[in-house]
């Protein structure tokens, strides 16, 4: 098995794929390796994802299977392609302009206040905050420079006008290269921003499930809202395929408000 997976490894690592898709990529073959217990064919498979499927959801079956198919082409040179399952379309959480500002009002931490206005600001991901670096901040430009972030790709993001003065004065107070040091050196975890938001949700009384990608969910919707072109934050996000942004033309409620229902127009009698 592991003569196996370090092949797999090696055919990731020459396609430059990154170091969290090696990971969930190496894991998910391996959990089939297991199950399959040599027997390496379609019907192997079709009975792993079968079992996949009653205990996990569409979307993480999935992934688990694209895993093993790249597996199946590049390191055993045999080609499988299954159909994957259908996937539930849930709506994201979306927090309210007026629940953004509950949270940034009851965080008291400096750091911690400016992370989530950034993560909300500039749409970004936690991994993308967490890589940050003084020196992709261009205030020359008003822009961030978002390096290698998901699909491998550099973009830039917009420092919102309202932060510039406070994180100009907050990089200027901070000795390291890292944007967000850790209180023990090096980078943040993504554990800890995640604590940090949902703490700062929990404060706010917001009751809806908060995490840091609701902030971003959030941005995107917000920007549709105030008639932003779709394209623009398909960039702004770093989406690859216009598709996945399109997801936000059915989150926003703002043209379901504005309906007027024709039971409204009926006159009291």
């Amino acid at each position: 098995m592991n003569e196996l997976l370090d092949k797999l490894k090696r055919e990731l690592e020459i396609r430059n794929f990154s170091r969290k898709t090696i990971k969930s990529y190496t894991f998910a073959v391996e959990r089939y390796l297991q199950y399959a217990s040599g027997k390496l064919n379609e019907d192997s498979l079709k009975n792993y994802i079968q079992m996949l499927i009653k205990r996990q959801n569409p979307s993480t079956v999935s992934a688990n299977l694209s895993a093993v198919e790249f597996f199946f082409d590049k390191v055993l040179n045999h080609k499988i392609k299954l159909s994957h399952p259908k996937r539930n379309k849930h709506i994201p959480n979306i927090l309210t302009q007026e629940e953004i500002k509950r949270m940034i009002n009851v965080t008291s931490n400096i750091k911690h206040k400016l992370i989530i206005k950034l993560l909300y600001g500039c749409g970004l991901r936690v991994s993308e905050l967490i890589n940050l670096k003084k020196e992709d901040i261009n205030f020359n430009e008003d822009l961030i420079k978002i390096n290698l972030s998901k699909g491998r790709k550099d973009r830039f993001v917009k420092i919102p006008n309202s932060i510039k003065n406070e994180l100009a004065s907050y990089i200027n107070l901070t000795n390291s290269d890292i944007l967000f040091e850790s209180a023990n050196g090096g980078k943040l975890t993504t554990k800890t921003i995640q604590l940090l938001v949902k703490n700062s949700a929990r404060k706010a009384n917001i009751k809806k499930h908060v995490h840091p990608h609701t902030l971003r969910h959030s941005f995107a919707t917000h920007l549709l809202e105030q008639g932003t072109d779709l394209r623009i934050i398909q960039k702004l996000l770093g989406h690859s395929d216009i598709k996945t942004t399109q997801i936000y033309l059915s989150v926003s409620q703002q043209s379901i408000k504005n309906i007027k229902s024709p039971l409204d127009s009926i006159k009291n009698t």
